[in-house]
């Protein structure tokens, strides 16, 4: 029986993985916060079958304690200041979690027990300005934000212990992934929870940023398997997942309200643009200039051949499916919150 430590296991990614190793009959650590408030987050329903240890990606000591604790065969580190927005604001917190957090968790295993292998959660973000289409794992990175910036650190430093110490290290790229475990600042489920409620008459309409960008969504809970998939080889290696498909925040949109039976009709352009039900006529969509980023990433594309070939990897669930289980979800919970 192997024992797995998950970093950031409270979060969508860290939910959805706790339950696959689980399944697979791994003894499951996890690290989280200590918080003035317990808050289990996405794993409450997990907390009686898995083992979790406070500690902070800026301490190191407490993560040397939590490798001794667990004597962990696999690391997964997907603890992250996890939102691009905020990381404006909070950009050298954000460096010392994404950047020097990695180092302090790749220094823990070195440590402790240098055997282990390690998974680095790496992002498109870092892809940022891209330089070619679709992005592989050869393309140029050209990140676009202080989160996009700290992501790279933390995917170079990886691939230098690796290169360095013969640490079994991986990265893996990953595009935009969510779920019906999505925290409400994302626009994803800020969309779906949105459409939930205009639908059932608690919502008048919401105010999203650039509706241009474009993203390669897939789902959380296939892109956790390819995590695994990358510590059960032979040797270690970078990956990109994604679904090789792209659609605009407009087109997530369409596809959400189309979930309640709301038609969306685009009237006016940029920052004047507004998304109105075609049934009533009502503005159910507006655009606020205070939700564009600083420097946008415009368009984001990739491809997972490599991971398909050699890890056997494909995503199971598609964009249509995402969507409406997102959608659902937040009208049960609404529906359930009114009771």
């Amino acid at each position: 029986m192997k024992n797995a430590l998950i970093t950031g296991i409270t979060g969508q990614d860290g939910s959805y993985l706790a339950e696959l190793l689980l399944e697979k009959g791994y003894n499951v650590y996890g690290i989280w916060r200590r918080k003035a408030t317990v808050d289990y987050g996405n794993i409450a329903h997990l907390k009686e079958r898995i083992t979790l240890i406070y500690g902070d990606m800026t301490d190191p000591v407490s993560l040397i304690s939590a490798m001794k604790i667990s004597q962990a065969d696999e690391v997964y580190n997907l603890a992250a200041q996890s939102f691009v927005s905020t990381s404006w604001d909070t950009p050298i917190a954000t460096a010392d979690i994404n950047a020097v957090g990695v180092t302090n968790m790749l220094e823990a295993i070195r440590i402790v027990k240098p055997e282990a292998k390690f998974y680095q959660a790496s992002t498109s973000e870092m892809f940022g300005l891209v330089q070619e289409t679709p992005q592989t794992e050869k393309t140029p990175f050209y990140p676009r934000s202080p989160y996009g910036i700290a992501k790279l650190y933390g995917h170079w430093i990886t691939k230098n212990y690796r290169e360095s110490y013969g640490m079994f290290a991986c990265s893996g790229i990953l595009f935009n992934h969510e779920s019906e475990r999505r925290g409400l600042e994302f626009v994803t489920r800020k969309i779906t929870d949105a459409a939930a409620r205009i639908s059932l008459g608690l919502q008048d309409c919401v105010e999203l940023g650039n509706l241009d960008a474009k993203r390669d969504w897939g789902h959380s809970k296939d892109y956790v398997k390819a995590m695994w998939l990358m510590l059960q080889q032979d040797s270690p290696d970078d990956y990109v997942i994604a679904t090789n498909e792209t659609r605009t925040v407009r087109e997530f949109a369409e596809t959400a309200f189309r979930c309640v039976g709301i038609d969306v009709e685009w009237q006016g352009v940029g920052v004047d643009e507004i998304g109105v039900n075609k049934a009533d006529g009502k503005t159910i969509v507006k655009i606020n200039p205070e939700f564009f980023r600083p420097a946008e990433v415009d368009f984001l594309l990739g491809n997972p051949e490599k991971a398909e070939k050699i890890l056997k990897w494909k995503r199971e669930i598609s964009f249509a499916e995402l969507v409406e289980r997102m959608v659902e979800n937040d009208v049960a919970h609404i529906k359930s919150e009114k009771k």
